[in-house]
């Protein structure tokens, strides 16, 4: 594709075709951008190729479960952002809208464990408050990559290795090798983690893991977990039920009173939740809000953490 000169590019660029870009941009997706602009999706891919056409180099690209986007579209998308924030303070000036208004979509990702028991009070007390507001909560422990998959913030199990994005400590928290009094009746309390290849160890899928700071190694050097599963909930079932020793986050372990953590090779180190947001995000008062619900969660709940 050519590329067209400045002040031809000027003439030929449709605001309205920058704003279905940011909406497949942020959602990752054609179907939930169109539901999102009211539209069919055959209207979004047209408004998406006319853009392209315009800038004259592909802005998006597919992903295993949508659309991310390009290098070119990121430095589009960074420069468009601040002109759909214009058009909706021009568009909230018309209907009488208070500037800081919370309300509109608000999209992010939070692991699994987190997401149960402190995101959700978090956000369901923020929402009592500001009705307006529509939260789309994605729960995985994985890598972070906001840019491409159109969060505007996530919680995230150590320290993001990012320049691009704003990131700080939420809060940090402690995992622990947690059985039942039953299990270890059976099978004896292991005196070291050693001790542990006698054991049915329970953890993540080692082949699925994507976050360093849970790798089994650091817990339980040389040893291998006998049952694996990728949900925090489920490998917290396992242990409530009997099916071995679970490497368990005390905030998750405090669920199942059935748990009895073994003191004996308790492990006091603490790993951190991390929260990061898009930079064109932090001005949105919808940011401002979500953050504070989630820093007063857990600063009022931090011995549930340690």
């Amino acid at each position: 594709m050519a590329v067209l000169n400045a002040s031809k590019l000027l003439r030929q660029l449709r605001t309205d075709d920058l704003r279905y870009f940011l909406a497949v941009a942020n959602l990752g997706r054609l179907g939930a951008a169109a539901d999102h602009l009211g539209v069919d999706t055959s209207t979004v891919s047209r408004r998406l190729r006319a853009l392209e056409k315009t800038l004259g180099s592909s802005v998006l690209k597919r992903a295993a479960d949508g659309w991310e986007l390009t290098d070119f579209g990121r430095t589009i998308a960074a420069e468009a952002r601040p002109i759909e924030a214009a058009l909706e303070g021009v568009a909230r000036a018309v209907e009488g809208d208070p500037e800081d208004a919370i309300r509109g979509n608000f999209r992010l990702t939070v692991p699994d464990g987190f997401s149960a028991v402190f995101a959700v009070p978090a956000l369901a007390r923020l929402r009592r408050h500001h009705p307006e507001l529509n939260v789309e909560m994605v729960t995985a422990t994985r890598q972070l990559n906001l840019h491409q998959s159109g969060f505007d913030l996530a919680i995230a199990v150590g320290v993001p290795v990012t320049r691009r994005l704003f990131t700080e400590t939420l809060a940090e928290y402690r995992l622990s090798f947690y059985a039942t009094a039953d299990y270890l009746r059976r099978h004896g309390r292991p005196a070291s983690t050693d001790d542990l290849r006698h054991h049915t160890l329970i953890f993540y899928v080692d082949s699925l893991l994507q976050v360093g700071d849970l790798d089994l190694s650091q817990y339980a050097p040389g040893i291998d977990a006998q049952f694996t599963t990728t949900n925090i909930f489920a490998q917290l079932e396992a242990a409530a039920r009997g099916a071995g020793i679970g490497l368990i986050p005390k905030f998750m372990a405090l669920r199942a009173p059935e748990l009895e953590e073994i003191t004996e090779i308790a492990d006091r180190s603490r790993l951190q939740f991390t929260l990061a947001a898009r930079r064109d995000v932090l001005s949105r008062p919808a940011f401002t809000a979500v953050r504070t619900a989630l820093f007063q969660e857990v600063t009022s709940r931090h011995n549930e953490l340690v």
